[in-house]
């Protein structure tokens, strides 16, 4: 890093704050110069391919999990601050696989382990959707291995 006044490249760090979850504030002061100045850095997106069922590919859009979980725990009592460490967990576990590509059975699965954790309820009403029960008797079969546990 540069100095913004002199352009030296010998910078300290004076000060390091947490902004929120995704960024850090840093002071930092010019060595040369010793000029004074504000950085932020914040934790670069998760860059992956999602190959979806019909085969189409797009960029992984986190606010499509988050807003998928949110369907399924509405009016569950779940806050909006725990799904965010549910989808967390999630991509923690998307960078472990280390692919660049997944599909979106692999997002779902993921997403359907940690809702049975999380809540039945929810876990039943996502399961719902991304299971496509055909009839009647696949989603009483679905509760009945809930209910075995």
């Amino acid at each position: 890093m540069l100095c913004p006044k002199c352009h030296k490249d010998n910078i300290a760090v004076i000060d390091s704050r947490d902004t929120d979850d995704e960024s850090i504030r840093r002071r930092r002061q010019c060595v040369k110069c010793r000029y004074r100045f504000t950085t932020y850095e914040r934790i670069e997106p998760i860059k992956f391919m999602v190959t979806k069922k019909d085969g189409s590919s797009e960029p992984y859009d986190r606010n499509k999990v988050i807003r998928g979980i949110s369907l399924a725990t509405e009016k569950r009592g779940i806050s909006p601050r725990t799904i965010e460490r549910l989808v967390d967990s999630i991509e923690q576990q998307l960078i472990q696989a280390g692919e660049g590509t997944i599909t979106s059975r692999n997002i779902g699965d993921l997403v359907i382990k940690h809702l049975k954790k999380l809540d039945e309820v929810s876990y039943i009403r996502f399961a719902s959707v991304y299971k496509v029960f055909r009839t009647p008797k696949a989603f009483a079969n679905e509760l009945k291995k809930l209910n075995k546990k």
